[in-house]
């Protein structure tokens, strides 16, 4: 079963955009420009988006870490 975590977020400074992060349990991801309705890859992602993204995606990694320590230990 792949779960997935879905974040919003919009940009209060240009280019102003409305983007969905979609975290999924096998570690992928997905950002769509709501605005648009395309796929954006981290790449394209600047400032403040930029810092939400990384921000998720360590929690992200460190939820997933800890879940496994707690099934493995």
């Amino acid at each position: 079963m792949n779960n997935c975590e879905n974040y919003r977020f919009i940009e209060t400074h240009r280019p102003f955009r409305d983007l969905t992060f979609k975290f999924y349990s096998n570690g992928s991801l997905t950002i769509i420009d709501n605005s648009d309705d395309i796929v954006i890859s981290p790449r394209e992602l600047k400032g403040s988006s930029y810092d939400f993204y990384v921000r998720k995606r360590l929690a992200f990694i460190k939820q997933d870490l800890t879940a496994k320590l707690h099934k493995y230990a």
